[in-house]
C-alpha cells in the first residue's frame, strides 16, 4: 500500500507541476520558484498567481471530488457502472447552478450550496426510484438516465425563459476550467476538502455498507441512515466540482475502475487512491486540452467524454455475460 500511495503522490505532483509550467506562455522551473517566492511582480509571476495556480487547483479539486464521489456512489448503490454524470447527480447540481444564475445569485457560497442541494436531490431520486422497482443494477442506470434527461430538459427550459442564465454557455455544459475564478473556487474547494476528509474517515463504514443493507444491519449499523449520509457526502463532492468546473463527465467512472485494477476493492485503500489519481487524471487531461490544439483551447469536458464513452461501452461489454441483479 505504501508503494502504491507513493507512486500516486508522485504522479499527482508531476501532473500539478506540468500544469503550472506548461501552456501558451511556458514558465521554466526557475521562473516558477521565483514566482512562488516573489509574488505577482513579474510577467511569469502574474501568469502563475492569476491563471495557472487557480486553474491547477481547480483541476486537482474537481478530479479528486468527482472520482471520490464515483467511488462512494458505486459502493452505496452496489453498482460499478454508476457515476455522477451517468445517474444524473451532475445534472442536478447543474440545474441548481442554472437557477441561481437566472435569479442573479452568483456568490461562490450560494452556488456551492445550491449545487449540493441539486446533486443531493438527484441522487436521492435515483436511489428511491431504483429501490421502488427492485434496485437491480440495470434499474439504477435506467433510473439515472431518466433523471438525467428530465433535469437536462428543465435546465434548458430555464435558460430559454431566462436568457441571462445562458451566461453559463457551452463551457459550463461541456465542462472546463478556462473561466475559473477564486470567488467560486474557494467556497467549493472548502466543501470538497471537508467532504473528502469525512469520507476517508468513514471508509470502514462504507466498506460495511457495500456488503449490502441486510449484512450491515446484522452488524449493528443503521444502514438507511448511513446510506443517506454517504449520498449526501457524494452530493457535496459533485456539487462543489460542478459549481466551478461545469458538467464534467466520466471521471467518477474511469478512475475508480482503473484504480481497482491495482488497489483492489477495499474502501480504506480505494478511496484515497481514487482521490489522488482522479486529481492527477483531470489535471493531465486539462493540460492536454490546452496544448494539443494550441493556440486554441479545447474544453476538457470534450476530451473526458471522448475517453469516457468508449470506456463505458468497454465495461458494458466485459460485464455482458453477468447477471444484473
Amino acid at each position: 500500500m505504501k508503494a502504491k500511495a507513493s507512486l500516486s503522490i508522485i504522479a499527482l505532483l508531476a501532473a500539478a507541476e506540468a500544469s503550472l509550467c506548461l501552456g501558451a506562455a511556458p514558465i521554466g522551473p526557475g521562473q516558477l520558484v521565483e514566482a512562488i517566492l516573489s509574488g505577482p511582480v513579474t510577467t511569469a509571476g502574474r501568469i502563475f498567481w492569476y491563471v495557472r495556480l487557480p486553474r491547477t487547483a481547480a483541476c486537482l479539486l474537481a478530479g479528486a471530488a468527482l472520482s471520490g464521489a464515483g467511488c462512494v456512489i458505486q459502493n452505496v448503490l452496489a453498482n460499478p457502472l454508476a457515476s455522477p454524470n451517468i445517474i444524473g447527480v451532475n445534472a442536478g447540481a447543474g440545474l441548481a447552478v442554472t437557477v441561481c444564475c437566472a435569479l442573479g445569485a452568483l456568490s461562490g457560497w450560494t452556488l456551492a450550496a445550491a449545487a449540493f442541494g441539486g446533486a443531493f436531490l438527484a441522487v436521492l431520486a435515483v436511489s428511491a426510484a431504483a429501490r421502488a422497482v427492485g434496485a437491480s443494477r440495470t434499474t439504477v442506470i435506467l433510473a439515472g438516465v431518466a433523471v438525467n434527461a428530465t433535469l437536462g430538459a428543465v435546465s434548458d427550459t430555464v435558460t430559454s425563459l431566462f436568457p441571462d442564465a445562458a451566461m453559463l454557455g457551452s463551457d459550463f455544459r461541456v465542462g472546463g476550467f478556462g473561466a475559473v475564478v477564486s470567488a467560486r473556487l474557494i467556497p467549493a474547494g472548502a466543501l470538497i476538502l471537508l467532504a473528502l476528509t469525512a469520507v476517508l474517515f468513514m471508509s470502514n463504514e462504507l466498506e460495511v455498507l457495500s456488503l449490502g443493507e441486510d449484512t450491515a444491519r446484522s452488524l449493528g449499523m443503521n444502514a438507511a441512515r448511513m446510506r443517506t449520509v454517504f449520498l449526501a457526502l457524494a452530493a457535496v463532492l459533485c456539487g462543489g466540482a460542478v459549481s466551478f468546473a461545469g458538467l464534467l463527465g466520466f471521471v467518477g467512472l474511469i478512475v475508480p475502475h482503473a484504480v481497482r485494477r491495482f488497489a483492489g476493492s477495499e474502501c480504506r485503500k480505494l478511496l484515497p487512491l481514487c482521490a489522488l489519481w482522479g486529481a492527477a487524471f483531470v489535471t493531465v487531461c486539462d493540460l492536454a486540452a490546452r496544448l494539443v490544439f494550441r493556440p486554441r483551447e479545447l474544453p476538457v469536458g470534450i476530451l473526458l467524454s471522448a475517453l469516457g464513452g468508449p470506456f463505458f461501452l468497454y465495461i458494458l461489454s466485459k460485464r455482458g455475460g453477468r447477471s444484473d441483479a
